[in-house]
C-alpha cells in the first residue's frame, strides 16, 4: 500500500485484513487489491497535487470530452509529451497497465492512479 502512495494507519490495516479474510476467503490477487484500494488511494493522492489540476490535465488529454482517454487520445498525448510515436504494441501495453476496469479507455480514476504510480 505504501508503494502505491497510501499511508494507512494501524486501524486501516486491520480493517483491510479483516475485509480480505471475511469477504474474499483470505486471498486476494493484485487486481482485486488495486480495485479495493483505489478509493482510498484517490483520497490520499488528490490533495497532493490537487483535484482541480488533475482534472485540468485529464481534460487536456480527453480531447473529445467523453470523460475517458481513448487509445487514440493516449497516442496523441504520448506523442505530444515525449515527442515520439508509439507503435501499436507499446500503446496496448500502456493501456493494459493503466486500464484497470478493462473497458479499453482510461477514466479519471485510472488517470490519477497512473500519475500516482510514476
Amino acid at each position: 500500500m505504501r508503494t502505491m502512495g497510501y499511508m494507512p494507519t494501524e486501524m486501516e490495516l486491520l480493517e483491510v485484513s479483516q475485509h480480505i479474510k471475511m469477504r474474499m476467503g483470505g486471498r486476494i490477487d493484485f487486481e482485486e487489491f488495486v480495485k479495493m484500494m483505489s478509493p482510498k488511494l484517490l483520497e490520499e493522492t488528490a490533495h497532493m497535487v490537487g483535484v482541480r489540476e488533475l482534472k485540468i490535465a485529464f481534460r487536456e488529454f480527453d480531447t473529445d470530452g467523453d470523460g475517458a482517454i481513448s487509445s487514440l487520445e493516449l497516442r496523441q498525448a504520448v506523442t505530444a509529451l515525449l515527442g515520439e510515436q508509439l507503435n501499436a504494441q507499446e500503446l496496448d501495453e500502456i493501456l493494459q497497465d493503466v486500464d484497470l476496469n478493462g473497458d479499453g479507455k482510461v477514466d479519471f480514476d485510472e488517470f490519477v492512479m497512473m500519475l500516482s504510480s510514476m
